[in-house]
Parts: structure tokens; C-alpha cells; sequence
């Protein structure tokens, strides 16, 4: 290198020009750039040397690498690849500007050389010159490139649309922005669980969005993708809230097809009967009926009438294969997501009143103490009498109608069943119960209070459950047989130091084990039943249909739908996606109760609920568990104090997140309650 020659070195990863001015050491090199910085490296930093050519001023450079830049045309590259490919030679910077320029300038050799360094697809660098590629692979180079320049106008499309909708315009986004705002989906799901955080972080960041799962969040609530109560644990349990498109055909032939059976005896006519049903006012999927029967020799035969679904479809079919990848109906705050079509499963599957309607119904006579006397089960059709709630049955009971004496003696029966059932070891648990409901901005909550129709309902359905296990056991028939060990409570003079009711109760509960399921009856100690399997909701649980599949063709004298082998299997399958609704179920719950809580507490600045200490959870850290009495919830609690079991507290909500599930609670002492109280109405004086 000598004084005053041009080169290109690099800096950081880039080139740069500038003019030799003086060695420094043994082997370095003082250089000064365009702006006149020095700098001082080694001689592998060079990259090219530009002959033909000294400098005695930076300053002279700006002019050369103009002259320059105007011959920089990556166009002219391909001409010169096709010629020296046909050719079989390779190029240098000084031979390339010799072809396309017909001139070896300083200048135009720089532009030649720029144009090779720069090149990715044409030539390719071996030492000091450069070798043209084959031409299958600058064809696949083209493709690869075109492929990241599509996906790099993809990106930029994204960036533009989202942050015009981010701006308050009217904006779609497109189908190719589908697989961003995916990523986007399961980080706000996963967190750092997520596959593509990575790629998740570099959207939030390149929209100017902190890189934490909770924006990514709040980015698709701003998007109008995402609601700002989105049920995250439906969406990382994949529960399917739409039907797909195939079913609507399956559904359009069940719902036409006309109800048969009588004429050929297939079915009893059971239209004669009274039936009622008794259900919550917001049901739509009317699943049982009840009717009493006094029969000719005197004795009292009580008829549990269960939908029957199966004469809609048949094992295999697309709405019993939907209604198996479903399991079971899913019951949220915020609505109902439904095993089957809401137009089949509470329109032709459901005992609507005054309607003829199939059903599968189960014929019992109790003996004297409640215990099963003679069954029998029949493919019938019923037309239901009345459709009452909980509350209209309640009343009817009550006042001993005198004209509605079935109903009055069917909840006698339910009183003598259940009597029975303790006889026998039944336990009975009565905690707390509460319904979350949540229409637009209003949240209710209710606590579900037992009642005489509630048990009575309650009880006819434990009685068909044990009548479809007996059936089962008596013809060896491969069932979801539910169970449940027996529990280990503690000693009787323990128990009856509690205090009665939910103290008592959730003591009691603590100690049950899970319930089991499987093709072989077993004993079910909570029920009090030596054997027991759940057919009352074929419309709404998987494994209740199951039960009428196999008990309806062993009626018909046909083969059975499903094996042991295919039974057990099923049941396992069903029963780990029923417990995965179920989780979905309870936290969703807990977040409304969250937001509820929150809500209350935003309103009423220091509102005050009345609980009850039902049981230490850790009493050494004084953490236990409490329920809300207006409201039926069961929250954690962390005292400041000694308190016993039983004891009524007075509690106001402290913190409430039901995003992150976090309730905080603080108990209020009398005075601080008086208090509180008077600041409340103060507050509400001026609005009333």
C-alpha cells in the first residue's frame, strides 16, 4: 500500500472508502475516510484496492465516488453473467469494467467492483475474482429471493394495516396477516410456553408495544380481535365454539326427519301421561321428564323420561362424531357452547312442552323403604304437560295442589328414595352453590338454593342412573359405570366438634376421593348405590349418550354399538376432555366472580360482604377459606388474627385482578364496618 492510494476497507461488517495516508507499526495503516476521520487498520481489513489512482485530500473522494455511482446498475450484471457463463470464465472487478464499460478507470473498476461485492445472486466470490453461478441455482436464488421480498412486503403490509386500524381507520386486515396476529394469539395465551415468542416480541416491538405477553393481550383487544374479557382458558384448551360447515347438512336431514315408532310398536306410547319438567327458566335444553302412574293393582310407578337423542343419529355419524370430539355442552357465564346444535339439541332432541317428543323411559316401583322393587326401560314417546321451573314446582308442592297430585307424588317418593339412599351409606354435602351470569355489562350472581323440586329432580335422576347400572349389570352390558371410593372422614366426635352446616360440610368434602369411570360397576359411596351410571343428559354429556347407544341396541335384541375394549377406550377419551371443559367451566367462573368483585368495589368505594370461616387451607400462615353468604363464592383469605372455625366475618375487597386470578381480601373489624357504611350512603346522597 502506498501514500495516497484508494481503498476499501471494512468497518463493523461495512465497507468504507478512504485514502492511505501513512503506516503505523510494522504492518497498519493510517486511513482517512470521507469525512476526514482517521482510522487505523490492518491490511486483511482491506477489501479492494482501487488501481490506478492517488489522492492527496479526502476531499478529492466525494467527486470519484459520484463518477462512480453513476455506472452502478445491478441490471448490467445478468448480461455479464449469461456472456461469461457461456464462456466458462470468471470476472474481476478490472475484466468486468473492461465488458461493460470498455474501460478500466479507477472509477469504473470501483463500480465493477461494487457491483460484484454486492451481488448475491449471480457470481459468487473465490479469492480475488469471481465465479458465475450454475443457472439452476440463480434460478432458485430468484425464487428464494422473490419468496423474501414477498414476505418482507407481507410484513411491511402488516405493519401498515395494523397500525392504521391502531389509528382509528377503517382498515381490514387481510388473509396473509392471518398467521402474525396467530403468533400474536399464542403468546397472549402462553406466555413464555409460546414457540414463537420470539417472533411474537419482534411484532410488539416493531409497532412500538412493550414485549410482554399482557400487550400482546391488550394489542388484539385494540385490534376489535380480541374482547377485553376474552375467555383465554376456552382458547388454550382449543373447546370449538362454532359448528363446522359439514354438520349443517347432517342437521338440515335430522331436523326433518318425522317422529315414528309407534305404529310398529317400536316405541310405547306414553302420551296418556302427565309429564312434567323441571328446569332452571333459562334452560333450553330440556333433557328429563317426570310422570307418576297408579297402576291397576294398586301400586305407584314413577316414569323418568330422558330425551333420546340416539333416534336423531346413529355411532359414527358427523353429529355423534362431532358430539364425541365435543363431549359435553359447556356451560359459561357469558353463554352456553353446546355439544350439539342449539337447533336440535333444544328444539326436536328436547322434551319441549306440548310437543310429541322421543324419549328413553325408565319404569320404577320403590318398595316400601325406597329401594328398587321392579324396572323396566322403554323406547317411548311422551308429550310433555308442563314446563315448570324450580320455583313453580316449589310452589305447586307447597301448597298441596290438589289438581297436580302426581307431582305431589313424586316428590313424596323422592323423599322416600332419599331417605333410602341413607340408609345405605349416602353422604350428603351441601356447599354453597352460585350461577355467574353475564349479559352485555350486567353481571348477577345467585345463589342456587336447595329446594324441594331441586332434590326431587336431583333424586329421579339418581334413581334412572341406578336402574340403567342394574340393567347393565343384569345383562353383562359394557356401561360408563361411575363410582366413587368410600372416604376416609374423620371420627364422628371430631366431626360433631365443628360447627354444623358449611363448616361441617366442607370437612366432610375435603376427604372425598375423585369419583372413577369404567366398563365394570362399582360401588358409588357418596350416592349410597351399589352400582350407578349418569344417562339423564345424553344431549349435553358424551358419556351419557354412550349408555343410550348400547342400552337401546341390546333392547332391539341388536348387536352392540361399542365393545369393552371400544367402551373403555371412549370413556378415558371423553373423560379427559369433559375434565378439560370443567376447568374451563370453573375459571371462567372465577374471573367473572373476580370482575364482579372488582366492579362492586369500583362503585361502592369500601363495601362490605358478610362470610363465614369454613377451613384452614395453611392455619400456621392463618390462610383460609371463606364464603361470600350473599353470594355463594368460596374465596381465599389471609387473617390477621386468630379465628375459629364458623366465625362470621365481615370482609372488603381489597385488590381484584381476574385477569392474573387474584382476589384480595381484608376483614373489617366492627367499627371500621360503621364506618364504612357511613361513607357509602355519604357518597350516594348526591346521585339519590
Amino acid at each position: 500500500m502506498e501514500k495516497g492510494q484508494l481503498v476499501e476497507f471494512k468497518l463493523k461488517g461495512e465497507p468504507h472508502l478512504a485514502i492511505a495516508d501513512r503506516p503505523e507499526g510494522k504492518k497498519n495503516w493510517v486511513l482517512i475516510d470521507q469525512r476526514g476521520q482517521a482510522h487505523t487498520i490492518h491490511p486483511r481489513q482491506v477489501i479492494y484496492e482501487i488501481p490506478k489512482v492517488t489522492y492527496d485530500s479526502f476531499k478529492d473522494l466525494e467527486g470519484f465516488v459520484a463518477e462512480a455511482t453513476g455506472y452502478i446498475d445491478p441490471d448490467n450484471l445478468e448480461v455479464a453473467w449469461e456472456l461469461l457463463s457461456e464462456l466458462e470464465e470468471s470476472a474481476t472487478p478490472e475484466s468486468l469494467a473492461q465488458l461493460l464499460f470498455s474501460d478500466t478507470g479507477a472509477p469504473l473498476c470501483y463500480a465493477a467492483h461494487r457491483l460484484l461485492s454486492d451481488d448475491k445472486l449471480y457470481f459468487k466470490q473465490k479469492g480475488d475474482h469471481y465465479e458465475p453461478r450454475p443457472a439452476a441455482q440463480v434460478e432458485e436464488l430468484q425464487m428464494k429471493m422473490a419468496r423474501e421480498a414477498a414476505r418482507e412486503r407481507e410484513w411491511e403490509g402488516f405493519l401498515t394495516r395494523t397500525k392504521a386500524v391502531l389509528a382509528g381507520a377503517e382498515v381490514t386486515l387481510e388473509k396473509s396477516d392471518r398467521p402474525r396476529i396467530e403468533i400474536l394469539e399464542r403468546y397472549a395465551l402462553l406466555g413464555d410456553e409460546s414457540n414463537q415468542k420470539a417472533a411474537a416480541q419482534d411484532i410488539l416491538g416493531a409497532l412500538g408495544r412493550e414485549q410482554y405477553p399482557d400487550t400482546a393481550f391488550q394489542l388484539l383487544v385494540d385490534l376489535g380481535l380480541w374482547d377485553q374479557h376474552e375467555n383465554l382458558a376456552l382458547r388454550r384448551r382449543n373447546i370449538p365454539t362454532q359448528f363446522p360447515e359439514e354438520i349443517h347438512q347432517a342437521l338440515q336431514q335430522a331436523l326433518a326427519k318425522p317422529i315414528t315408532g309407534v305404529e310398529d310398536g317400536s316405541r310405547l306410547d306414553l302420551t296418556h301421561l302427565k309429564v312434567y319438567t323441571v328446569d332452571d327458566e333459562s334452560t333450553r335444553e330440556i333433557d328429563d321428564g317426570l310422570s307418576y302412574e297408579h297402576l291397576s293393582d294398586g301400586r305407584q310407578q314413577l316414569w323418568i323420561h330422558i330425551a333420546d337423542p340416539t333416534y336423531w343419529l346413529s355411532p359414527g355419524d358427523a353429529l355423534d362424531t362431532e358430539a364425541r370430539k365435543r363431549c359435553t355442552t359447556v356451560y359459561l357465564p357469558t353463554g352456553t357452547i353446546p355439544m350439539f346444535p342449539f337447533e336440535l339439541a333444544a328444539g326436536p332432541m328436547s322434551l319441549v312442552q306440548g310437543e310429541t317428543r322421543c324419549a328413553l323411559s325408565f319404569g320404577v316401583i320403590l318398595d316400601g323403604a325406597g329401594a328398587i322393587e321392579t324396572y323396566c326401560i322403554q323406547p317411548s314417546v311422551v308429550k310433555p304437560t308442563y314446563r315448570l321451573t324450580y320455583e313453580d314446582a316449589d310452589e305447586m308442592i307447597e301448597l298441596g295442589i290438589e289438581a297436580e297430585g302426581e307431582l305431589l307424588a313424586i316428590a313424596a317418593q323422592a323423599k322416600k328414595r332419599l331417605a333410602w339412599r341413607k340408609s345405605q351409606g349416602a353422604i350428603s354435602i351441601n356447599m354453597p352453590e352460585s350461577s355467574i351470569k353475564v349479559d352485555g355489562d350486567t353481571i348477577t350472581i345467585d345463589v342456587i338454593e336447595s329446594s324441594t323440586a331441586r332434590d326431587m329432580v336431583a333424586e329421579m335422576m339418581i334413581l334412572a342412573g341406578e336402574v340403567a347400572a342394574r340393567y347393565g349389570e343384569d345383562h353383562e352390558l359394557p356401561l360408563p359405570f361411575r363410582g366413587q371410593s368410600q372416604p376416609e372422614l374423620p371420627p364422628e366426635e371430631e366431626l360433631m366438634q365443628l360447627a354444623g352446616g358449611w363448616v361441617r360440610d366442607s370437612a366432610i368434602r375435603r376427604c372425598m376421593p375423585r369419583s372413577e369411570m369404567g366398563v365394570n360397576p362399582i360401588r358409588h359411596a357418596t350416592l349410597g348405590l351399589d352400582r350407578y351410571s349418569q344417562v339423564t343428559s345424553p344431549i349435553r354429556r358424551y358419556t351419557d349418550l354412550m349408555s343410550h347407544f348400547q342400552l337401546k341396541a341390546h333392547l332391539r335384541g341388536e348387536a352392540l354399538p361399542f365393545s369393552h375394549e371400544e367402551m373403555s377406550e371412549m370413556i378415558m377419551s371423553v373423560a379427559n376432555a369433559a375434565y378439560e371443559a370443567v376447568q374451563v367451566e370453573r375459571q371462567t367462573k372465577k374471573y367473572w366472580a373476580a370482575e364482579y368483585l372488582r366492579r362492586c368495589n369500583e362503585a361502592h368505594r369500601g363495601q362490605t360482604w358478610s362470610a363465614v370461616m369454613v377451613r384452614w387451607l395453611r392455619e400456621h400462615e392463618r390462610l383460609g377459606l371463606i364464603i361470600l353468604e350473599d353470594l355463594g363464592l368460596e374465596l381465599v383469605m389471609r387473617f390477621d388474627r386468630s379465628v375459629a372455625l364458623g366465625d362470621r366475618i365481615t370482609v372488603r375487597l381489597d385488590y381484584a385482578d381476574p385477569r392474573q386470578d387474584i382476589i384480595r381480601l381484608q376483614e373489617v373489624l366492627p367499627l371500621q364496618a360503621e364506618a364504612s357504611e357511613v361513607s357509602v350512603k355519604a357518597e350516594a346522597a348526591p346521585s339519590a
